[in-house]
């Protein structure tokens, strides 16, 4: 599964050491930091998948309704972008 898979890039702050496990934790410096491409990709998957916004009326409590949306959405950007995914 993914949880067990995923790496976290975090800032240098120690905060983070006592909360992510040091095999999946990855400090990097301000200068390689890239975060500007991973917050407008986060932007517009909120702004295009309503479900994730709770004042919508498509908001979906459940995990399992908004894991379909998210991968089509996710398709289809890669597809019609020319930006590439973070990662």
């Amino acid at each position: 599964m993914y949880r067990e898979q995923a790496t976290f890039h975090t800032d240098q702050y120690n905060a983070y050491s006592g909360v992510i496990p040091a095999d999946r934790h990855k400090a990097i410096t301000k200068h390689a930091r890239k975060t500007n491409r991973i917050k407008r990709f986060n932007s517009t998957l909120r702004q295009r998948v309503s479900r994730l916004i709770r004042e919508t009326l498509s908001f979906s409590k459940q995990l399992a309704h908004h894991i379909s949306p998210i991968k089509y959405f996710i398709c289809h950007y890669k597809l019609t972008s020319t930006v590439a995914l973070p990662m």
